[in-house]
């Protein structure tokens, strides 16, 4: 038996004595071998010459042998079997019987790491490793896919670092659509994709065309084989350096070269390798932006979210297509996205390469969400929903939307005037000389441009006039974002009328609570501001602190500082928690009870019940009990209250008593301008269910 060979009628036998085949320059080695602790043998071929003997291929991934017994040898049908001491075949190369002389066939390993059988007379392989891989992708293996029959070879991982045996990923090449590397979770779930490839480059990869040896490394055949099939390659610009693409039990894929120097492998690149990558992270419409370290998720514009901080909903069309409405004016039309991460599952057009020809195609079939027209690939077409985009800072691809005209022209002209005293430098931005406060106006658009990274106190316009809450920070959308893992449902802390409230951490430390106003709440930006000017000034140590505020293109947010013990009706309505609070602090039906008994004044604090003045602390109480009422119609607003307080001639009504809970509809009657042209939706087809509680 040759180093590198076996012949018919010769072995390779594990135990004491095992020698593995090296190749002829000793870059591989197969033989037998048992990861990390485990006492199970293996049949593999690994790295010869270097420190770090990774291996690259298993034959019995499935069928371990339980000791040294094992055999290799080629059988009287030609095979490559492997045998275990009872003789009993764990493995075989599984070709068909050949009718020829078997005695001339002989398998070698090579200096590429392929494992060829093959007869002796012709050279010809009969059958190779690199045609069966398990989870490591070498320089020179060709990886078929067959776009007519849906066919691919497949890289499957390792169930653990120390267990070969198939594990729960598995990387190929999509046989549907343009080709692209897609990394599938159990039973062909994505989870992650590298984008279409364009004769160049996989265009998900925004930096592969900086990297040149990526660049000059991948192939694809063209055109098919006699059986349709494509096959993609990947060789070297340096041949001398050793590198491999593996598909890790943890699922992810990465390229490791060889360090010679520090004599160990590093991670040239690695897929996923943000949370954006993370397939159809933002769902259907939704594109995924990493904006610090954490990907920030928002409905392409034109679309709106399907459940307010559920991402895996997607978003929805908010105007329908010209099409879909049946009405005769208004053609549709299409809004840019530069540098993306093109969609999933497109169809490509490969005969359309003209731009408007690409364009007439989409605008003719009324299910045509999108189309992009892109060298190397032509035009492709979207029917399907938009999913797996991605926002890169440069690179990627330029994707069309297709809108309907309303939509397009609000992008263009919608833009809220926001002035804004910046209290901290902004790099590269010019906010003035000749003042103390500098001052910088603001565009919040719909569009992504929109985004700001400055925060600052902020001097609100209403109806004209100007309204500082020079103390009230403004945080940057990016960074109530990073702040609540992107609005994620694990951070949810509550849910009422004017939408989902969210906690967070800052980067400095502090806890937050984000209360995120839906946009079909009913309150609207005056309300909004209102509400920022009046909390402002109600800063009291007993009070829950608003630490500041958001409003950055159709998001509205204020930022409290954060209650561990959540809210009163927490302990109040839920019957395992009750026992958690006694009821000395259940304090309104406890102040109630003082207060029909007329024994008010025993809520005054002892330390000061000598000194202060009994008139005083029971107006203050009746003002209370009204400020509690069920009913927001009862409950006086903060200018009443303020007269009640200073005036000893006010009025004060009689308390109802409080019940907790709200039994009759708001008295205040709400009435919505319609115009012809407008159609108002007034509730999300969501069940809310709320609480009205004290402030």
């Amino acid at each position: 038996m040759a180093a590198n060979t076996i012949r018919r009628g010769e072995s390779l036998r594990d135990g004491i004595n095992h020698k593995p085949l090296v190749s002829p320059q000793k870059t591989f080695e197969l033989g037998f071998f048992s990861p990390g602790s485990s006492t199970h043998r293996f049949l593999g071929i690994w790295y010869g010459n270097i420190e770090d003997k990774a291996v690259v291929w298993v034959a019995n991934r499935a069928t371990p042998i339980s000791d040294q017994s094992g055999v290799l040898m080629i059988s009287n049908d030609g095979n490559l079997v492997l045998l275990d001491g009872k003789n009993i075949t764990v493995w075989s190369s599984n070709i068909e019987s050949s009718t020829t002389n078997n005695n001339n066939r002989v398998v070698s390993i090579h200096d590429t790491g392929n494992f060829v059988l093959s007869e002796t007379d012709t050279d010809r392989p009969i059958w190779e490793s690199f045609n069966h891989p398990t989870d490591t992708f070498l320089p020179q293996m060709r990886v078929r896919v067959n776009p007519q029959t849906g066919d691919n070879h497949a890289f499957v991982s390792w169930r653990s670092e120390t267990d070969p045996s198939p594990g729960n990923y598995s990387l190929g090449v999509d046989p549907s659509g343009a080709p692209e590397i897609v990394l599938w979770e159990g039973n062909k779930t994505r989870k992650w994709r590298s984008g279409q490839w364009n004769s160049a480059i996989f265009t998900g990869i925004p930096n592969m065309s900086l990297l040149t040896n990526y660049l000059y490394g991948f192939k694809l055949s063209s055109p098919p084989d006699e059986t349709g099939s494509v096959y993609f390659t990947y060789v070297p610009s340096d041949p001398s350096v050793l590198l491999r693409f593996k598909v890790l039990y943890n699922g992810t894929e990465e390229e490791l070269r060889w360090n010679e120097t520090l004599k160990k492998w590093t991670k040239f690149q690695s897929e996923p390798d943000s949370e954006c990558d993370q397939y159809n992270r933002c769902g259907k419409f939704g594109i995924c932006d990493m904006k610090g370290s954490n990907g920030i998720c928002s409905c392409i514009h034109g679309y709106e979210q399907v459940s307010v901080g559920n991402w895996s909903r997607g978003c929805r069309r908010r105007t329908p297509l010209k099409c879909e409405r049946n009405i005769s004016v208004g053609e549709d039309e299409f809004l840019t996205l530069k540098s993306v991460k093109l969609p999933d599952f497109e169809i490509p057009e490969h005969n359309l390469v003209d731009p408007e020809d690409c364009r007439e195609r989409c605008l003719r079939n009324c299910s045509c969400n999108a189309y992009s027209l892109v060298g190397g690939i032509g035009c492709m077409i979207w029917n399907q929903d938009l999913v797996d985009l991605q926002q890169f800072e440069a690179g990627g691809s330029s994707l069309h939307i297709r809108l309907a005209d309303s939509e397009v022209g609000e992008n263009r002209k919608t833009k809220i005037a926001v002035i804004v005293a910046v209290l901290v430098d902004v790099s590269g931005a010019y906010c003035g000389k000749n003042t103390d406060t500098s001052v910088v106006v603001a565009d919040l658009t719909k569009s992504k441009e929109t985004t700001s990274a400055f925060s600052g106190s902020v001097d609100i316009m209403i109806e004209g006039k100007a309204v500082n809450t020079s103390e009230l920070p403004v945080f940057s959308l990016n960074a109530i974002a990073i702040a609540t893992n992107d609005f994620c449902k694990e951070n949810e802390l509550g849910r009422g009328g004017f939408g989902p409230v969210y906690k967070g951490v800052l980067e400095d430390g502090r806890e937050i609570a984000v209360k995120r106003l839906s946009g079909k709440s009913g309150q609207g930006v005056d309300e909004f501001k209102n509400e920022i000017i009046l909390i402002a000034k109600l800063q009291h140590r007993n009070l829950v602190r608003l630490l500041g505020c958001c409003f950055e293109g159709e998001e509205k947010m204020l930022v409290y500082e954060y209650m561990p013990n959540k809210s009163l009706d927490f302990f109040l309505f839920d019957e395992t928690k009750q026992a958690l609070i006694d009821w000395k602090l259940r304090l309104i039906g406890y102040a109630w009870y003082l207060y029909t008994h007329g024994r008010s004044e025993e809520l005054v604090d002892p330390k000061i019940r000598v000194t202060c003045s009994k008139r005083e602390a029971l107006r203050c109480i009746h003002v209370a009990m009204l400020c509690v009422q069920d009913s927001a119609a009862e409950r006086p607003n903060m200018a009443s209250v303020l007269l009640m307080l200073e005036s000893d001639t006010a009025t004060l009504a009689a308390p109802r008593q409080p019940t907790f809970t709200s039994t009759r509809r708001n008295s205040i009657d709400v009435n919505f301008a319609l115009d012809s042209s407008q159609q108002y939706i007034v509730s999300s087809n969501e069940i809310t269910s709320t609480v009205v509680l004290g402030r």
